[in-house]
């Protein structure tokens, strides 16, 4: 495992983050702790947490109790809810601080160092909610605070300066938006966490033959010309399935670890076998050309 500045905290990150939530627990509280020592035996000291859950937050407590907590990087996301009873989407002060306080309170953890907000809407932060926040980093419940999504909203929420980190997709063919917004995240000191490296449009041979532009249509997609460019038809993606000795994913999470900005994947993992593959990525080089190859099909289907 590699490791990387986290930011202005002056600590260092793994490559990798692995990410635990119900999907995980729901494979029972041993199979979550046997995830998180096999995480461990191979380097990565970084977890995030995707959702308050009590029991989540105390199994990874346990599993972690035996390790220096300096050595180890706990993200909480905040406001990621999935319809539940008791796990409602909740920005209010109120709401944020009884879920720190509860994981915190369970876990023996200490702190958080990283309270993570996902997708927060424009009108979904009020002022209450940022001072409260603020009340818990003063305190030392949380150490870091940090902003994930992917929307326009994201650059508004960048430039305030309030945020150390954050967390966005990021894949071979991310649009320039999301580069740019990277860019300016690094220029207000902020580490940067990548998601979403191998997207659902490029899974499969076929989605990644395919232009995202190939089919250029007029106004409700009747009429109108196909657009022609210099590099129309240049490239694809199809040859992240054509690789000798590697596998589109793995080619894609290599990719994004070439980005020097960031600092940390964000991964998800089944079991530990799987857990050890994605883990082997980070000692990998990718092969010459390859790079040059990601750019290629990059330019062809914004041509195209």
């Amino acid at each position: 495992m590699r490791y990387r500045p986290f930011g202005r905290s002056g600590a260092a990150i793994s490559n990798l983050t692995l990410s635990l939530g119900f999907d995980a627990l729901s494979r029972g509280p041993a199979e979550v702790k046997e995830l998180i020592y096999s995480a461990l035996e191979a380097g990565i000291n970084a977890y995030r947490l995707e959702t308050a859950d009590p029991v989540l937050a105390e199994v990874v407590g346990q599993a972690l109790s035996h390790i220096d907590r300096k050595l180890v990087c706990v993200s909480l996301a905040m406001g990621r809810g999935d319809g539940r009873r008791g796990h409602e989407r909740d920005f209010t002060a109120e709401g944020m601080t009884g879920a720190i306080d509860r994981a915190l309170h369970v876990s023996g953890l200490g702190w958080i160092d990283l309270a993570l907000l996902e997708e927060p809407g424009e009108d979904e932060l009020p002022q209450a909610s940022l001072n409260a926040l603020k009340a818990l980093r003063s305190t030392g419940r949380v150490r870091l605070l940090g902003v994930a999504g992917d929307g326009e909203v994201m650059d508004a929420y960048v430039s305030t300066g309030a945020f150390d980190v954050l967390a966005t997709p990021y894949h071979v063919n991310s649009e320039w938006k999301v580069r740019n917004r990277i860019r300016t995240a690094r220029e207000h000191d902020m580490a940067i966490f990548a998601y979403d490296y191998f997207p659902d449009a490029l899974n499969t041979a076929k989605k990644a033959a395919a232009s995202d532009q190939e089919q250029k249509r007029g106004w409700f997609g009747f009429g109108g010309k196909k657009k022609e460019g210099p590099l129309a038809g240049a490239g694809t993606f199809a040859f992240l399935h054509q690789t000798p000795h590697w596998d589109a994913e793995s080619i894609c999470l290599a990719y994004t670890l070439t980005e020097p900005s960031i600092s940390s994947v964000v991964v998800r993992a089944d079991d530990p076998q799987r857990l050890a593959v994605l883990a082997d990525i980070t000692e990998r080089d990718m092969p010459p050309g390859l790079a040059a190859q990601i750019e290629m099909a990059r330019v062809s289907a914004k041509a195209a």
